[in-house]
């Protein structure tokens, strides 16, 4: 335990070690006087004789223990006091240098989340998704359900190969009425493909699905979420009974509460496909309802596996030639389905905070090169009374050291923060869609990501100064003087940094101007309807009670009738599918053409004859739909624009008649045609769609459009009370605006985050950039006052002086815009899977934020300048 009284005894140790050279001095000098010398002379020859004092007691005290711990601790002392004696360089270093953490290790999370750790399932690697493939558009479609049983029966690639039924109109029937829920159809080895296990209970049957829907037995397994909700948690769930749309289901098992499964979002109950055992839909090979997963053998490639897919499809098309014609295949590893378009908004946003981040480098490493070339006359004067350059440069890295520390907790504390706003900003819905970003949080990724900047802030900030005055004559900073050291400094290092500082800027102004146009064009996108004073909900009946089209019609009538006698409602309306959001699609012939091939695909919808009014859409030709357009009359059509002039072209399409490729027999004549509505997504092309009557072609399932003449939003819940008035057995969900709707779908929400992130980091880039263009003017300014006072006292005028500041920025921000241009361009290139109508070399973006950044930094040079023109020359002068 020697060690540890030294540790706690050194101080009394060096006590003594300094009162010991006092006494030898002391010594000294009485010897000395006593051969006749003065007192003065005596101490001045003793400490001649004894050597540099401070030298020796340093010497002397690396002897004993702790010595490099405790110079450390020394320099760490110092370091906080030369920090707390310049307060406004140590707060803009550190918060500059926090900033740029944040975000980097903030943006940093999310891709760790979503790109960099593997899917929470067995083996993920082997997991894909298996598209069939149209040949006309080559798009990617789903299956029908016999389509899916050939590929799971014939294929040689795969281990398990499951099945799910995008349809979720379920409904649970409960104590306190029927509500809807997140509910999915699955086949029966749906777990087992991607590997997951019930926590409680049992998977569904293997083999069931092989029998038929008929004989799919109806039972459902819940999500860990639902168990606790709706059965708060009982460990005797299994085996109770649950009523979905009508039918009866035995709950087997519970998931793991860990369980995620993003393309069907937050799905509550997961049961076989005897839901749909009855539907008509599922014996047609036209119906494509079906997305397929699968997990591939050992050894088998997806090329491989690819090429197994396409000969199945291949026999189908040969077996099956009027559903199945010219029938192809693909398939896409899972993770790449999962992730859809956030990938490259996640990649793109990393390298926004990653430009962020380097120009808070470039921005406190300059201001600490400035500031340590106008301490050289300091170091050299410590220099010159002992103090060794190794010291010196310790004394460096100590400083660089402290503020790298101070200013990585309070940007890895913001960057926590910052990642819970993020996911707070998210809609609900769109989360659940991307489950993946509930996980983020701190982990050995981030965790290796944090410390590399840290080291890398270290190596900048602690090492870079300290190798400059490792180079650097310390007797030259005694007669050159830090004033013209100072210059020097700006005119080689400050300048090159601030230049690169202001082109890495350009580049994230021209992003977030090219992302923000480009959302704006996105908002104004014609959709074809007036969205304000619109409200809408979903309403999804019970089968049990209407199962009939007689009884579809009869509610659909009232609902009708019961929402347009509400206060403030001037017209109602209804569909089976709200614009901007999910649309289906079938094959159609023209009746009297010649075939038109194989999948010509047009979106369809069953409306109400009053839903185009409520929308206030175009009519361009014909007529809307009729009350008397019902199941005792000739079917009828209404087309898109799109529509008419893909297979209408130069022809009056009303009076004509469109079939389905699957009923032939069924004409439908074209009565209308209306220009396009946003049907899908704001930033798709419009497509071809037409519009059935409801009443002869009925559901209980459809969502209601009513136009109000006060706020939307307020008419909801008299809405909600209505329908439940008729029937309240019916669920009602989804209540919300138009309005709402548009701007939060998924490509206005991507486009207006992406835009918004990057327009933070550009506005913080261009703060960042303009305090140290401020930093290292003025102080180069300051450092120069002799040299302006000799031009003043010669006769130059305040503009003059003026005009040399603002015109030596004003050539750096110059060189950084055209440097920065460059750039942009090759980030607008990179950016383009993310624009929507705006090119990625957009000159008006180009040339405002080049405009931009000059004015800025002329502006950022202002104060110095005036300060500058405002030297007194006699005083500065004098100052010399």
């Amino acid at each position: 335990m020697g060690w540890l009284q030294q540790l706690f005894s050194r101080h009394r140790r060096y006590d003594e070690l300094s009162e010991s050279i006092r006494e030898h001095i002391d010594e000294k000098v009485a010897d000395l006087m006593d051969r006749g010398m003065t007192r003065e002379q005596a101490e001045r020859n003793a400490r001649i004789d004894f050597g540099n004092m401070a030298r020796i007691e340093e010497r002397s005290r690396e002897v004993w223990q702790w010595p490099t711990v405790e110079s450390i601790w020394a320099d760490i002392r110092f370091a906080l006091r030369q920090l707390w004696k310049t307060p406004a360089f140590a707060i803009t270093a550190i918060l500059t240098l926090a900033l740029g953490m944040a975000a980097t290790v903030a943006i940093f999370g999310f891709v760790d989340s979503a790109l960099i750790r593997p899917l929470p399932y067995r083996h993920p690697s082997a997991l894909v998704q298996i598209f069939e493939t149209r040949p006309q558009s080559g798009s990617r479609s789903m299956f029908s359900y016999d389509n899916y049983r050939d590929l799971e029966r014939l294929n040689k690639a795969f281990t398990f190969v499951a099945a799910y039924d995008v349809r979720r109109n379920f409904v649970l029937k409960g104590a306190s009425g029927a509500e809807q829920v997140n509910g999915i159809a699955v086949t029966d080895d749906f777990f087992r493909t991607l590997g997951i296990s019930p926590a409680l209970g049992r998977d569904f049957d293997a083999g069931r699905s092989t029998d038929g829907l008929a004989a799919a037995p109806a039972t459902v397994i819940l999500s860990y979420a639902a168990w606790q909700k709706y059965f708060n948690g009982r460990q005797d769930v299994l085996g109770k009974g649950v009523t979905l749309n009508g039918a009866l289901y035995t709950i087997i098992g519970v998931l793991p509460r860990s369980f995620q499964f993003a393309p069907t979002g937050a799905t509550e109950f997961w049961t076989t496909l005897h839901a749909y055992a009855s539907d008509g839909c599922e014996l047609h090979r036209q119906c494509l309802v079906m997305n397929v997963i699968g997990r591939l053998k050992n050894g088998v490639s997806i090329q491989q596996a690819l090429a197994n897919a396409q000969e199945i499809a291949e026999q189908d098309a040969k077996q099956y030639p009027d559903a199945d014609r010219a029938e192809g295949a693909n398939i896409v590893p899972l993770s790449k389905v999962i992730l859809g378009d956030i990938q490259p908004i996640l990649l793109a946003l990393l390298g926004g905070a990653g430009l962020l981040l380097l120009i808070a480098y470039i921005n406190v490493a300059s201001l600490l090169l400035v500031r340590s070339e106008g301490r050289k006359r300091e170091f050299a004067v410590r220099g010159a009374l002992g103090a060794a350059r190794a010291r010196l440069i310790q004394q460096f890295v100590a400083e660089g050291f402290v503020m790298v520390v101070v200013s990585s907790i309070l940007g890895l504390l913001a960057s926590t923060l910052t990642q819970r706003l993020l996911l707070k900003l998210i809609p609900t819905d769109m989360l659940n869609s991307m489950p993946y970003l509930r996980g983020i949080g701190w982990n050995w990724h981030v965790g290796a990501f944090a410390i590399a900047l840290i080291v890398i802030a270290c190596v900048l900030f602690a090492f870079t100064p300290a190798l400059r005055l490792s180079f650097t004559d310390l007797h030259a900073g005694l007669t050159e003087g830090d004033r013209r050291a100072a210059g020097t400094a700006w005119r080689r290092i400050g300048a090159r940094l601030v230049v690169l500082e202001l082109a890495t800027t350009m580049v994230l102004l021209a992003g977030a101007g090219l992302l923000g146009k480009s959302f704006y064009k996105l908002l104004h996108v014609d959709i074809g309807f007036v969205p304000d004073h619109l409200a809408t909900l979903q309403i999804i009946a019970p089968a049990s009670g209407y199962s009939t089209s007689p009884r579809q019609i009869e509610l659909h009538k009232e609902v009708m009738r019961h929402l347009q006698n509400l206060p403030g409602v001037t017209a109602v309306g209804t569909a089976d599918g709200l614009p901007v959001g999910w649309t289906s699609s079938t094959d159609i012939e023209i009746v009297g053409q010649q075939s038109l091939g194989d999948h010509n695909e047009v979106g369809d919808r069953q409306v109400s004859s009053g839903y185009f009014s409520v929308l206030k859409a175009q009519l361009l030709r014909g007529r809307y739909f009729e009350e008397s357009d019902n199941a005792t009359s000739p079917r009828v059509v209404i087309i898109n624009q799109s529509l008419a002039q893909r297979y209408f072209t130069g022809e009056n399409p009303i009076g004509k008649q469109i079939v389905f490729r699957t009923d032939p027999q069924h004409p439908m004549q074209v009565v209308g045609v209306i220009s396009d509505i946003k049907e899908g997504a704001l930033d798709e092309k419009d497509a071809p769609f037409m519009y059935r009557p409801f009443q002869q072609s009925p559901n209980g399932g459809f969502a209601v459009v009513v136009r109000s003449s006060q706020d939307a939003a307020s008419v909801l819940p008299s809405m909600i009370t209505a329908v439940h008035k008729i029937d309240p057995n019916i669920a009602v969900s989804d209540a919300t605006t138009m309005p709402h709707i548009i701007e939060d779908s998924s490509s206005a929400y991507l486009h207006r985050a992406s835009a918004w992130l990057a327009g933070g980091f550009a506005v913080l880039a261009l703060a960042l950039s303009l305090v140290g263009l401020y930093g290292v003017i003025s102080y180069s300014v300051s450092q120069r006052t002799r040299e302006i006072g000799v031009r003043m006292a010669l006769g130059a005028q305040r503009s003059s002086v003026y005009q040399l500041v603002l015109k030596e920025a004003g050539w750096l921000a110059l060189i950084g815009s055209a440097i920065g241009i460059a750039g942009s361009i090759g980030a607008g290139m990179l950016l383009r899977s993310l624009l929507f109508d705006v090119q990625s070399w957009d000159v008006s973006i180009l040339a405002a934020v080049a405009i931009m950044v000059v004015f800025a930094a002329l502006i950022a040079s202002y104060i110095p300048a005036r300060r500058a023109a405002s030297v007194d020359p006699m005083r500065a002068l004098r100052s010399e």
